[in-house]
């Protein structure tokens, strides 16, 4: 079980959370019970506003519902909303990296794609190279997060969204499995926002495009919106074209105003070659992977994978990305729908369900992955604001069902006609399940204080097996190896806020969560070949924040918040080699510390600078590991060692002007950088990775349009990277190794020329666009 607060009750908050009766002191006092936290960038939200129907409810939208849920109103959550203006609306916005690096606390790096983007929350992501995981995804209060845990951000163009709101810390409480790290709520524009349709095309460096449109509206008790976008391009690495189609649909039906009725529809289909992960020495040579057609006439700094010249055992062959034909060819539908009924003026009661198909083909490297992952999310709440004890209160309740049918099989590749597939390895079939149940109460102790409780229970279900393929010149041998793992977590949360007056809010909050293992997880070995992993254990952490919030003036905004976590069977995820499977382990106990700073300084008419910067020291207190090669094998305390793959600084600033008045009135720019830390990428601490600091300038212009069929007009143009800075975008945690003859570490220099590992990011570009409103 993980870590327990005795100070919490979780039959307390239970009953508390149901027996709280309406009151006309709260009806008339509303807005008081929450109080505001600082949004660190664009037009995002504070905690006082809701979000269930859409920011400043425009006229002919459905009305927003009696009780809000947390998700709406996160009051004492540590949270920031990243919203269009300046991030989405005037930029290349073409992942979600431009978006979340606007908020302190998260790190992003690249993916297995050119969307695919992998997003960490404090660090507990950092150590992925595609899936993101220890964290929940929601959209629009759908989740998109199966019940393995796994998120991908293939699915997801900026352009959808009207903001990001980023939960930051253990959300398991609320959110409940894998939410260790914290969560993401993706909200797109409401119909009534467009009101009309948009057309827009971005286009830039290494044959990049996209065009993109919107339609929305409002009509009677209808709200709908649609999003549409074609995505494609050569990239910046060789073997590294793409193109991607994404449908995102919001409506609304609202036939009376106690009943609102969403569904939620999401389509998108990939297909991307990739390039191959080189080693730290290759990228210093060969950073895009130029000339490396054919492993025969490869330039220096190629980086290539041994495949089995039959496909089944023997003698390999060296191939690079383009001989092998590495791609991705993958397909993702969710469709969702929500039933919202005001029980009565105090009370709402929500009922949701999602289907979530995942569909993958992915040869690439020297295996093939192909699989389908079916799940079902089903949510069923209430929430009743009203008193407890005679103080305004706000209760939540929530039943929380949610399973996965993972199919998959992985072959060997084999060199062959595009990604041709040699002989199958593993075949695994799995159900995963998550079944549990949360509570909350957020109390108004006075004007100035309000404390909040929380608790969630669930019980994890992982059934199935894998069945691993070996071959040799004389036989086939199957290995199975089954799994019946049961998982049983509880995690409560306390937090206070208190405003002693309008400029400040100081916040302290202690919180905890949980994540189980995926199936996946279980059937990969250290060695990063199909089999027997099924003795993971649940990872737990506890964590204390304590941050205050400071709005002097309208004008200065400053939050700032530090945090420090204790994990304990923390799954660390890291490749053994070049081509190999990324395994999985628990390292028995670690610690995270840090300090997240978000801020905005409007310093004069037009004049704006933000700024979002992490600290975060993450580093093992008890993890011994052990190495083994040929006949020998030995062990290695890693007490005090830093958790790879985390940088320790990271800082996003930005300086911009916009023209407020008089002829040039929309006419903006900004200059921003990026800055992140060096890092390792080994348990031993070997071998760091170098920081980055990156420059971009951006100028923008929108202007209202008079007189035809078109409304408004923006464009932008943006030069990226404008110092053309090598830098990696992307690494890979590497397995040490020992010496098969004397039983020592291997150095560094092992380390650096161990290919798998390194993606470079981009070298300076151009991207330009523009959007029409009709």
């Amino acid at each position: 079980m993980p870590f327990s607060l005795h100070t919490v009750s979780g039959a307390r908050i239970l009953a508390g959370a149901l027996a709280l009766t309406p009151a006309q002191a709260l009806a008339q006092s509303g807005a008081s019970v929450t109080l505001e936290e600082l949004s660190v960038a664009g037009e995002g939200r504070g905690l006082g506003q809701g979000t269930g129907q859409g920011v400043g409810q425009p006229a002919g939208a459905p009305p927003r519902a009696a009780a809000p849920t947390p998700l709406d109103k996160p009051v004492g959550e540590v949270v920031t909303s990243v919203g269009r203006e300046g991030v989405i609306d005037n930029r290349a916005a073409t992942t979600v990296a431009d978006i979340l690096r606007n908020s302190p606390g998260v790190t992003v790096r690249q993916g297995n794609g050119p969307r695919d983007i992998v997003v960490s929350i404090r660090g507990n992501n950092a150590r992925s190279t595609g899936v993101n995981r220890n964290m929940v995804v929601l959209e629009d209060g759908f989740s998109v997060t199966q019940a393995d845990g796994s998120s991908r951000f293939d699915l997801t163009d900026p352009r959808a969204y009207n903001r990001i709101d980023v939960f930051r810390g253990p959300q398991s409480p609320f959110f409940g499995n894998y939410a260790t790290g914290g969560a993401l709520n993706f909200v797109t524009r409401r119909g009534a926002e467009i009101n009309g349709a948009e057309y827009g095309v971005d286009a830039g460096s290494f044959g990049y495009l996209n065009n993109y449109t919107a339609i929305g509206g409002v009509s009677g008790p209808f709200e709908y919106s649609l999003f549409a976008s074609d995505t494609r391009g050569n990239g910046f690495i060789s073997h590294n074209s793409f193109n991607t189609q994404t449908i995102n649909f919001l409506g609304t039906y609202t036939p009376t105003p106690d009943n609102r009725f969403t569904l939620k529809i999401i389509n998108n289909t990939l297909f991307t070659l990739l390039p191959g992960r080189t080693s730290l020495n290759q990228f210093e040579i060969n950073p895009f992977q130029r000339g490396c057609l054919t492993a025969a006439t490869a330039a220096p700094g190629c980086t290539t994978f041994n495949l089995l010249a039959n496909g089944r055992f023997g003698a390999t062959v060296p191939v690079t990305a383009d001989q092998g034909a590495f791609l991705r060819d993958d397909r993702r539908t969710i469709v969702g729908a929500r039933w919202e009924h005001d029980i009565d003026a105090f009370t709402t009661w929500r009922t949701q369900l999602v289907f979530d198909d995942r569909n993958i083909n992915q040869p690439f490297y020297t295996t093939a992955a192909r699989g389908d992952f079916p799940g079902f999310n089903f949510l069923s709440d209430v929430t009743r604001r009203g008193d407890l004890f005679g103080l305004p209160a706000t209760g939540y309740v929530a039943l929380a069902y949610n399973t996965l049918d993972s199919f998959s099989r992985t072959y060997n590749r084999v060199l062959g006609v595009g990604p041709a597939l040699g002989a199958l390895i593993a075949d695994q079939d799995t159900v995963q399940a998550n079944l549990g149940g949360r509570a909350r109460a957020e109390v108004q102790l006075s004007d100035r204080w309000i404390a909040v409780a929380g608790i969630s229970a669930e019980n994890t279900t992982i059934t199935g097996s894998n069945t691993s393929y070996t071959y040799t010149a004389a036989r086939t041998t199957a290995a199975i190896a089954n799994v019946d793992r049961s998982f049983l977590n509880v995690a409560p949360e306390l937090s206070l806020l208190y405003r002693p007056s309008e400029a400040w809010q100081l916040r302290g909050r202690v919180a905890t969560g949980y994540g189980t293992p995926s199936a996946g997880n279980l059937f990969v070995t250290p060695a990063g070949v199909p089999g027997n992993n099924t003795q993971l254990k649940t990872q737990e952490n506890l964590g204390f924040d304590l941050g205050f919030d400071w709005t002097p003036v309208e004008t200065v905004r400053l939050s700032v918040t530090g945090f420090y976590e204790f994990f304990r069977n923390e799954l660390i995820s890291q490749s053994p080699g070049a081509g190999l499977l990324n395994f999985t382990f628990n390292a028995p106990a670690s610690e995270h510390r840090g300090v997240e700073v978000g801020a905005t300084w409007a310093f004069a008419p037009g004049w704006s600078a933000t700024a979002a910067y992490t600290y975060d020291d993450q580093f093992y207190t008890k993890y011994v590991e052990q190495l083994s090669a040929g006949t020998r094998t030995s062990r290695f305390n890693r007490a005090g060692n830093q958790i790879p793959g985390v940088p320790a600084n990271q800082l996003l600033a930005r300086v911009g002007y916009e023209q407020l008045t008089g002829p040039l009135a929309g006419l903006g720019g900004y200059v921003e950088t990026v800055f992140q830390d060096d890092f390792f990428i080994d348990n031993a601490n070997l071998l760091p990775v170098p920081g980055y600091t990156l420059v971009n300038l951006n100028l923008h212009y929108a202007t209202d349009l008079v007189g035809g069929y078109a409304k408004r007009l923006n464009l932008f143009f943006e030069v990226r990277n404008i110092f053309d800075k090598t830098y990696v975008a992307s690494a890979q945690n590497l397995s040490n190794s020992i010496s098969a003859t004397t039983g020592l570490q291997n150095g560094a220099a092992v380390l650096a020329n161990t290919n798998g590992s390194i993606f470079a990011g981009a070298p300076r570009n151009f991207v330009g666009g523009m959007k029409l409103a009709f």
